[in-house]
């Protein structure tokens, strides 16, 4: 999916939303090809982690070559199953334009699983495609609005921010968790 978003994002915008700062560790659940891990790779420098991980063994494998040697650990996997990632491990969740997909039941594996790798006071960031006509994307009705989006996701909403012309990015904290 990362090819799909990528120049579509206004990604200054969502970095400096995320307020990612040194020695972090943070998932890129659905990186595709592993653009935005690169940037918050960049981020978090070395005492930092990023995981990307996507179900796409094609984008994992590339990704893979390109990030060999630095702070990017690229696996195949999904989110809304048991990752292998430790728990507790993770300070922030990126997903962009993925969660459309996910049924009620992947809903219910994905909550579960970020709340057995989330830290104490984690955040969730989720892009969508606006709940809109646009000119790409699933059917209207496969998206979510921002509060169609908070009735599905169990964590505290702390942010509601446009992040394209067709985009939004919610971001989420654990504040039960702490």
């Amino acid at each position: 999916m990362g090819k799909f978003s990528e120049g579509l994002l206004n990604d200054e915008t969502i970095l400096a939303t995320l307020n990612i700062c040194a020695g972090q560790t943070i998932l890129d659940a659905g990186c595709g090809n592993g653009y935005m891990a690169k940037k918050f790779s960049e981020l978090v420098g070395n005492t930092g982690k990023i995981y990307a991980l996507d179900p796409d063994r094609g984008s994992i494998a590339n990704l893979k070559k390109e990030v060999d040697k630095t702070n990017i650990e690229a696996f195949v996997g999904d989110i809304t199953k048991p990752t292998g990632l430790k728990a507790a491990s993770i300070d922030l969740v990126y997903l962009s334009t993925v969660f459309h997909i996910f049924s009620d039941d992947l809903i219910d594996g994905f909550v579960t699983e970020i709340k057995r790798i989330f830290k104490p006071k984690a955040r969730l960031a989720i892009v969508n495609i606006k709940k809109e006509d646009t000119p790409f994307g699933p059917p209207v009705e496969m998206r979510s609005s921002p509060d169609e989006l908070r009735q599905k996701i169990p964590f505290t909403p702390k942010i509601l921010i446009d992040v394209g012309d067709h985009f939004y990015m919610q971001v989420f904290e654990d504040t039960n968790n702490t």
